[in-house]
């Protein structure tokens, strides 16, 4: 489903077109109960220190021992992700020093990572696909948090999140707008959440990108593409640690341009770390690139390389769940739903499980209607999702199927459906409290079509030479029924009586 043909994305500058370039490096915090190489807790919320292990604080003699959940998680995430899976895979230390970093090395992963080359596909807002190409994923542990806003003379160390496993997935230069960088983040976001391997809480800095941005004349992206020299495209700049799908956009469009005054102007881009200020909707520079550590690599002595059996990575192939893209297809096929209401029903697996509950023995469509609009939007008001919904699937089932049995009509719903959310009872109940039933006694809508086309001779005649005045009685009539006349059955009574 690869769209070759990509949306030309160009900005203008003063000596001509340019053309982004992007990459993503994504760290995704593992969804464990303990961290890599250690078994202290992993958790939000716990005071300054509590969660700390001597190994995660670096006190001497204290020696790693890897997480085996941490790394099953790894696996299951790379064959998610499409990705190969490394027999054989090591831990390397590398060494810089920062104050929340107490052992002066972290644990990574840097010539023999555990996943190596995989793919996403991922849908354009025009409901085109494109394709990001996946290098990599390592496993890494985290380092901890400095605070410098408690105190005017000091800084302050918390060392909970030191050794939080993390995995760190490392895109191509695949992107070509804000838009599909965007897009990919927030399909890796859902398959991770489907898989169960990282909760993808960005306010919590559980998922958070580092964004590779350069930019390029016309024609040269391709020349890359087709001999994969790096040489086509110009330098480029890494935005660190931006945990906004929304800041992410804006950070992209200020450093594009920035990158483009530069070269116009005669100058060459420095590679260098930047951080995304939110406030001024700017990038800083962090550190330069050819000023950054050498962070002397080697082999962990503390652990062994890590090898994998086979038969232990296809038990945990067989025990995926069904993923995002398949379930979009089968939704497409079993329901008989478009492409754009599969995608947003697949967007998050509690909306889809939701709409899947809901659509037994139903018009699928009516049920997705009603899923992807007024049940999202009262959530969205409410500050919630669907894994927080209040509102049993049973209910959005038995609305839908009070439409198809002509109990009430779809305006009628809207003001059940206020009155269920309310928590007045299920639709039937309040339906019958409210008296909301649809009329559906032709000779009670015959006696209100009479009554109207004899007060309004005028529009009866007007009606002849207009037939689109009829929406002007059939208003009149919904009017004098309260809403509850059968839409259907008042055109039919309506257009007999006109004579249309």
């Amino acid at each position: 489903m690869t769209d070759v043909a990509a949306p030309r994305y160009v900005i203008e500058g003063r000596t001509g077109p340019w053309e982004l370039v992007l990459g993503l490096e994504v760290h995704a915090q593992v969804a464990s109960k303990a961290k890599l190489f250690s078994g202290a807790a992993v958790g939000f919320g716990a005071g300054p220190n509590e969660q700390v292990s001597l190994v995660d604080a670096g006190f001497p003699g204290m020696l790693p021992t890897l997480n085996r959940f941490c790394v099953e998680q790894a696996v299951r995430s790379g064959l998610g992700l499409r990705a190969r899976i490394n027999r054989r895979s090591q831990f390397d230390r590398k060494n810089y020093f920062y104050p929340d970093l107490p052992t002066g090395y972290q644990i990574s992963q840097l010539y023999h990572p555990i996943v190596g080359e995989g793919v996403v596909e991922v849908e354009r807002d025009d409901g085109s696909f494109f394709e990001v190409r996946i290098e990599r994923l390592h496993l890494e542990q985290d380092a901890g948090k400095l605070i410098h806003d408690l105190s005017p003379s000091e800084s302050y160390v918390d060392l909970n999140r030191a050794g939080t496993a993390l995995m760190e997935i490392v895109s191509r230069p695949d992107m070509r707008t804000p838009d599909e960088a965007v897009a990919y983040l927030k399909k890796l976001r859902t398959i991770l959440i489907y898989l169960g391997t990282c909760d993808g809480d960005m306010e919590k800095g559980n998922l958070r990108a580092d964004v590779n941005v350069s930019v390029c004349r016309p024609g040269q992206y391709e020349k890359y593409r087709a001999s994969g020299d790096f040489g086509h495209l110009d330098t480029r700049c890494e935005i660190k640690n931006v945990n906004s799908f929304r800041f992410i956009s804006q950070a992209i469009q200020y450093e594009a341009r920035r990158q483009i005054e530069i070269l116009e102007d005669g100058g060459k881009i420095d590679q260098e770390t930047r951080l995304f200020d939110p406030n001024k909707g700017e990038t800083r520079s962090m550190r330069s690139k050819e000023e950054a550590h050498d962070y002397r690599y080697f082999p962990d002595p503390d652990l062994l390389p890590l090898e994998l059996e086979e038969a232990w990575i296809e038990g945990i192939r067989a025990s995926l769940p069904e993923l995002p893209d398949d379930k979009r297809r089968r939704f497409m096929s079993q329901y008989g739903l478009s492409q754009y209401d599969a995608g947003v029903l697949i967007s998050e697996q509690a909306k889809a499980d939701y709409f899947e509950a809901a659509a037994k023995g139903r018009d699928a469509k009516l049920v997705a209607n009603w899923v992807t609009n007024e049940v999202s939007a009262r959530l969205t008001a409410d500050s919630r999702d669907f894994a927080d919904n209040p509102l049993p699937a049973a209910h959005v089932a038995q609305l839908v199927e009070l439409i198809e049995t002509n109990v009430i009509s779809s305006k009628i719903a809207k003001e059940v459906f206020d009155h269920v959310w309310n928590g007045e009872g299920s639709p039937a109940e309040v339906v019958e409290r409210h008296g909301l039933k649809q009329v559906t006694d032709t000779g009670a809508i015959e006696k209100a079509v009479d009554d109207i086309i004899a007060a309004n001779p005028d529009k009866v005649e007007a009606v002849k030479d207009k037939p689109q005045a009829l929406g002007w009685f059939v208003g009149q009539v919904m009017k004098v029924t309260g809403g509850k006349a059968n839409p259907a059955a008042v055109n039919d009574i309506l257009k007999a009586k006109l004579g249309l």
